[in-house]
């Protein structure tokens, strides 16, 4: 057998690996293959970013999905809508006090942009981008589109989501976890990541625009009732 035909034999037996597992395997399978992927190719520049993001963490998990009949919380019905607009109110103190405390205000924005509308504008798309191809891979692959196992889909996920953060500042890197099992049981609840992508993506483009501007408040005495907390606000 030539080294090309036993190359092909190698690939089919894979395939037929594959073929043999459960949804469920094969949907943490690609998840992990995804994020090795992710991590060695990741650019630094937002607009490359954006482009690596919505091809591996948007068209990954789609092709997948699609291939097997499950649009991985690719739905929008009439609870996931209620229940977006309520996420999203939930969450828009938490982005307005952050971006009011030093470290998160030295941190973002992440990339360079001003409040221009015709500079902030793209800059926003591109974020919204981050955030529906982020949600598609955390909340739709490994959440919404693995609710066959039950409530407990929704702790698969924010142990490599938490990973994901830790170059972030300490505050929101603390509250990562939580927030990735909120977000994934309001998902998986409402049957769609459409809660999920809207609040993250709102909240990621209201905080850089905040940033951009002068505090809303002084945060002294909000700073002073966390003194407690071990890790620099």
């Amino acid at each position: 057998m030539s080294t090309e035909e036993e190359d092909r034999s190698g690939v089919g037996r894979l395939s037929d690996r594959f073929d043999r597992l459960t949804w469920v395997q094969k949907s943490l399978l690609t998840g992990a293959l995804l994020t090795l992927l992710w991590t060695q190719l990741v650019p630094g520049e937002l607009e490359r970013r954006a482009v690596v993001d919505a091809i591996l963490l948007i068209g990954g998990p789609l092709t997948l999905g699609l291939a097997h009949g499950n649009r991985v919380g690719w739905n929008v019905n009439r609870t996931a809508v209620r229940n977006a607009a309520l996420l999203s109110l939930f969450v828009l103190p938490f982005y307005v006090v952050g971006s009011t405390l030093p470290t998160i205000r030295t941190f973002y924005p992440m990339w360079e942009t001003s409040a221009a509308p015709a500079e902030f504008v793209p800059h926003a798309i591109k974020l919204f981008t981050l955030a529906l191809a982020a949600e598609t891979y955390y909340r739709g692959l490994l959440c919404v589109g693995v609710r066959e196992i039950g409530f407990k889909a929704v702790f698969i996920s924010p142990v490599v989501y938490m990973i994901h953060h830790s170059s972030k500042p300490p505050i929101e890197f603390l509250l990562s976890g939580p927030t990735d099992v909120l977000f994934g049981a309001v998902d998986y609840k409402s049957d769609s990541i459409l809660p999920s992508v809207i609040a993250h993506g709102v909240g990621l483009v209201l905080l850089d625009w905040l940033v951009l501007h002068d505090p809303l408040f002084d945060p002294t005495a909000f700073l002073r009732s966390l003194e407690w907390i071990p890790v620099p606000i």
